[in-house]
């Protein structure tokens, strides 16, 4: 199978048609067409303005920075800022002085005029600026036939529904611009979820099951996709049915099609990447000619353990809340889902590095240690985390490191890039894995009665763990790679994890639902957005500010407002630029 390639001579050609300059709106731009329709309106320019469009899904231009401008982890598509220090996961991390704007996030305290998201902002929208431009020229180009055309406008449509999507969890009032829209302002006073639906359902009524490029879209991405613009709105009997065709089938209708991996961090290994949990990922590579890490996990450049092998930068630090998250009961095998902060899990906050220290010896959930980096334990095969010495302010942001998005030793030869002051990787940004759409079909399912169906999925997800106990051992390439303080025939802690009895009642399975998702997805940018659909998120946002702020100083004032942080304010800067006739084209979320 080939792998699509997002190359930079691509990536300008597509920019040439797009926003492009940070000092504009999108609503200011004029007409496209700055290249002409000879040039573009054909089959290879449509299809180089394509893959142009894919290349947008990271929110990366060279250069350090996002696409339109601003600092390259504001317009992350993992969103870790946006999903994962605002839900909880994380802290910020590093020092106070350290990126200072991402601290208002983390708290709700945040205003309009925060230049974060008018990053992000302007990064997504020029995803969709490329869509539409390639829907348009696709429309002028002669020398394609009609099924060839289906196919580019069904993957256009599917980036275009992704962008989208992307815009309307984070900001809620957002103006839609389609490849038929003329104004140059626009006013966000609809409501674009229909639009969002049309746009997958096209494209999951017209891909084919796969692709020959591992990173272009299938049907069944585009299906799942459809479903979880159904799930956002509450719509759990349209979307079981496309979540349970698409776990049961997969990728081919022959029936061999996605499943979880057998190991739970190969989904975070660059070594392992587009195995069969992986729907839908932007593909990332280290080393590819062009000098940068543009294409090697840039937005995610800050999230390495500070003054260690990585060389920057300590930000993304997992947060006490989470790693209590994992105990698990010794003789149960479950986690405590009410009560899980009663008995934190033993950390080395204020402790030395040179000071002995023994870790948690109560009973953990494995994937604790494939998430969080803690002290005392293998930190992947680069040796046990040695804890305040790769921290750099315990005070500040607590003593725990983040993991999933870390590089291998043993690989880092060919997934590790250098080629800044901070590094990348080529560490996939897995925008769909089975495991959440596992998790997806087990709500619905609860939603709608099906006590049973909804236990067999989590247990799904936690069999994974429990049937592969060499995930437990942290043995990774011991025996060609030996590294001080392993022990391959030991656990790395004291791990037991068991399934759930079938779910009493509706109210309990969905809080068990909740709670795997935060356990299975924790540090990839679902978790603030999981809280606001579920209607949960100034409970348990509040519940969690009030808790970590006793451990750390950065979370300190943190209040979150409900009816109003449940999405981000649509950035002041945008609201100026499209002001006309002194009268504010764009109405700013309520309460900011």
């Amino acid at each position: 199978m080939k792998t699509l390639r997002y190359s930079s001579i691509i990536i300008a050609l597509a920019a040439a048609i797009g926003m492009g300059a940070c000092k504009k709106s999108f609503l200011e731009r004029g007409p496209l067409g700055s290249l002409s329709d000879e040039i573009v309106a054909n089959k290879a320019g449509v299809n180089y303005l394509l893959v142009g469009t894919y290349a947008a899904l990271d929110g990366q231009q060279t250069g350090n920075a996002a696409l339109g401008g601003g600092g390259p982890w504001e317009s992350s598509p993992t969103n870790w800022i946006y999903g994962s220090v605002a839900g909880g996961d994380a802290h910020k991390g590093s020092f106070s002085g350290d990126q200072p704007a991402i601290d208002p996030i983390a708290k709700f305290t945040v205003d309009p005029s925060n230049g974060f998201f008018n990053t992000k902002w302007k990064a997504v929208y020029e995803g969709i600026i490329r869509a539409n431009t390639v829907l348009q020229k696709l429309k002028l180009a002669t020398d394609m036939s009609a099924a060839e055309k289906t196919q580019v406008e069904a993957q256009a449509r599917f980036l275009r529904g992704h962008f989208y999507f992307e815009l309307r969890k984070l900001f809620s009032r957002v103006p839609y611009i389609s490849d038929t829209t003329t104004l140059v302002r626009v006013k966000n006073d609809k409501e674009i979820w229909p639009f969002i639906e049309a746009d997958f359902k096209f494209a999951a009524d017209n891909l084919p099951e796969t692709q020959a490029d591992v990173a272009r879209v299938n049907k069944w991405a585009a299906q799942i996709y459809l479903a979880k613009t159904f799930l956002f709105q509450k719509k759990f009997t349209e979307a079981l049915p496309l979540f349970d065709q698409a776990i049961l089938v997969g990728k081919t209708s022959n029936g061999i099609g996605y499943a979880l991996t057998d190991a739970f961090e190969d989904n975070f290994d660059a070594a392992k990447k587009n195995n069969s949990e992986s729907v839908f990922a932007i593909q990332m590579t280290a080393n590819d000619g062009t000098n940068t890490i543009a294409n090697a996990n840039q937005g995610e450049m800050l999230n390495f353990p500070y003054n260690s092998p990585f060389g920057c930068c300590g930000f993304y630090q997992p947060s006490q809340d989470l790693v209590n998250s994992y105990r698990t009961d010794p003789v149960t095998g479950l986690p405590d889902l009410d009560n899980y902060n009663s008995k934190p899990v033993k950390n080395d906050q204020g402790i030395l590095s040179t000071t002995p220290f023994t870790p948690e010896t109560g009973t953990l959930d494995p994937r604790l240690d494939w998430t969080v980096g803690r002290r005392g334990l293998p930190y992947h095969d680069w040796g046990n985390h040695p804890g305040a010495r790769w921290i750099r302010d315990q005070a500040y942001a607590g003593p725990y490191a983040p993991k999933k998005t870390i590089y291998w030793q043993y690989n880092q030869d060919k997934y590790k890039d250098a080629h800044s002051w901070a590094p990348g990787s080529a560490i996939n940004v897995l925008l769909i894995r089975l495991a959440d759409v596992i998790l997806m079909a087990a709500e619905c399912h609860a939603q709608t009665g099906d006590l049973l169906g909804a236990t067999n999925y989590v247990n799904q997800i936690r069999n994974r763990i429990i049937n592969h106990p060499a995930s437990w051992l942290h043995k990774y390439n011991v025996d060609t790679l030996p590294l001080a303080g392993f022990d391959p025939t030991k656990m790395a802690a004291n791990y037991k994890i068991s399934v759930y009895p079938t779910f009493p009642d509706a109210t309990f399975a969905l809080k068990a639902i909740y709670f795997e998702r935060k356990l299975e997805l924790a540090t990839e940018g679902h978790r603030f957005f999981d809280l606001v659909r579920w209607g949960i998120a100034d409970q348990a946002l509040n519940a969690y500010l009030t808790y970590e702020s006793a451990i750390t100083g950065d979370l300190k004032g943190g209040l979150f407002t409900k009816g109003k942080n449940e999405y981000f304010p649509i950035p002041q800067r945008q609201i100026d630029l499209t002001i006309q006739g002194g009268q504010k084209v764009l109405v700013q979320n309520p309460n900011y």
